[in-house]
């Protein structure tokens, strides 16, 4: 699994670099607003350290074939939110780096079979366990962004935009869409991609980063542009409708 290994090196690299930006804040900061509506920094930190041990959880279940929830409950999970938010600057990092180092652990010691192995978040369709390493990737992707501390959609890694622009057509919303089609163009302005017949609605324009960071609710439309210009950029569709996209097959795609 050549695809399962680069996507295990990358949430590596993804999680250092979150773990640098938590141990850069102080305590002041912890408790400033994050971009997430209602919510502080440390309410987004205390998210992605119990996020880790609800992957945990599933990578169980994949090992023993004994259903073992992600989370009990909504309810549970944001009262494990609640209950770390307001902890110092230096009691996150360590809970964010012992929940990260659980997880490797589950991940490194986890029978190859098990990756095929079906599992479910609190919201459905099941999945096989590789994909829990892309729903961990898109956790720390996204939410260090939300920390709004110095990292940005542009410091997202090239081969996390793809995967999740692809994600974002596979689970497309169709009858809420609000853009019938997106172009996609590198920084010099040539075409890269486009998608049609997306639902109602204008064209948009962007360079991949700046439409993810739209399509994902991270950014206002900053770098996009609707197709002839002249138009305001149209709020995006919903993003994330389920857990995982449906009928994913048991081992990642080659091109995943």
């Amino acid at each position: 699994m050549t695809v399962l290994a680069a996507v295990q090196r990358e949430l590596a690299d993804e999680t250092a670099r979150l773990l640098a930006t938590a141990a850069s804040l102080t305590d002041a900061d912890v408790r400033a607003p994050s971009l997430l509506p209602g919510w502080t920094r440390g309410h987004v930190l205390a998210h992605l350290a119990r996020n880790a041990d609800s992957h945990v959880n599933l990578l169980t279940w994949a090992r023993t074939g004994m259903r073992t929830p992600q989370y009990p409950s909504q309810e549970d999970r944001e009262a494990g939110i609640e209950a770390g938010a307001g902890r110092p600057a230096a009691e996150h990092v360590v809970d964010l780096r012992d929940s990260a180092a659980r997880l490797d652990r589950a991940v490194r010691t986890l029978p190859e079979e098990a990756w095929r192995s079906p599992v479910g978040g609190l919201r459905p369709p099941y999945h096989p366990a590789w994909y829990c390493l892309v729903r961990r990737l898109r956790e720390v992707g996204v939410h260090h962004v939300d920390l709004n501390a110095g990292y940005g959609p542009a410091d997202w890694p090239e081969s996390f935009v793809s995967r999740e622009l692809k994600t974002c057509l596979l689970m497309w919303p169709y009858e809420q869409s609000t853009i019938s089609g997106a172009r996609f163009v590198s920084a010099a302005g040539e075409p890269l991609d486009e998608w049609s017949g997306l639902g109602d609605g204008p064209v948009v324009e962007g360079v991949p980063a700046d439409m993810l960071a739209w399509l994902t609710g991270r950014s206002s439309g900053d770098g996009v542009r609707v197709v002839p210009k002249g138009e305001p950029v149209p709020p995006p569709p919903p993003w994330l409708t389920g857990t995982a996209p449906a009928d994913l097959p048991a081992t990642p795609p080659e091109d995943y």
